[in-house]
């Protein structure tokens, strides 16, 4: 189903370039010496504005064999112990081959955890209620109109906040653990003291923790990291 095409090493990751039968390109990243992050579409029609991987958009969906062929393809595949969507495309919008996947991978005993913006949020309400082991909110911005210019393609940020802390309400400080949410830094964008906090008022709010990170400059596109 897929071909491993080059495999790129450095001292923390391994990153696999996997060939389609169609002759598209995904890829698939080992990290942390027992992680998978894996891509669930070929290109994203997010199109988050900061994002390489959605400068062109959405070429097509990844099928279900092709999700799991980035685990099963791996000849060291012993070692990894959890499976992150966290690679090119939003899980949310691929959902029925996805959650297929996490079955799939969840079967196999391993831990699943994901990266998603909360949209579509009738899928992110579906992501949230599975035996996951991880959800991180990939936010970038707290005010509408900036969240919209970084990520065009979404729901309000109000609409994803509330499915999100309407889950999140009932559940103990130990399981409100498995959540997170996301923040890229990027210079002049959304990294003023009224954004930042405005991030720590919202993640006090719903009991979860806030990841801050720093913002890898792209080729092509103008944006810069925070110093």
């Amino acid at each position: 189903m897929l071909k491993l095409k080059e495999t790129i090493t450095d001292e923390l990751n391994k990153l696999f370039e996997l060939e389609t039968e169609d002759s598209s390109t995904i890829e698939a990243v080992f990290y942390r010496g027992n992680t998978l992050c894996v891509s669930s579409q070929i290109g994203c029609p997010v199109r988050c504005s900061f994002c390489a991987s959605g400068m062109h958009g959405l070429i097509r969906n990844l099928k279900f064999e092709e999700i799991i062929n980035e685990y099963e393809i791996l000849p060291y595949k012993g070692s990894i112990t959890n499976i992150t969507f966290a690679g090119i495309g939003e899980p949310l919008l691929n959902w029925d081959n996805v959650e297929r996947a996490f079955w799939y991978f969840k079967e196999k005993g391993l831990k699943v955890s994901f990266y998603t913006t909360g949209f579509p949020t009738k899928n992110f309400e579906k992501m949230l209620n599975l035996p996951h082991n991880g959800i991180t909110l990939s936010l970038h911005a707290v005010f509408e109109e900036k969240r919209k210019k970084l990520i065009p393609h979404s729901e309000s940020i109000e609409k994803i906040l509330s499915i999100f802390e309407e889950h999140l309400k009932p559940l103990s400080k130990r399981k409100k653990k498995l959540y997170s949410i996301a923040y890229l830094l990027i210079s002049g964008e959304n990294d003023t003291k009224e954004e930042l906090d405005k991030l720590a008022e919202i993640a006090k709010r719903l009991g979860v923790s806030i990841s801050l990170l720093k913002y890898n400059e792209v080729e092509g596109i103008n944006y810069k990291t925070t110093t």
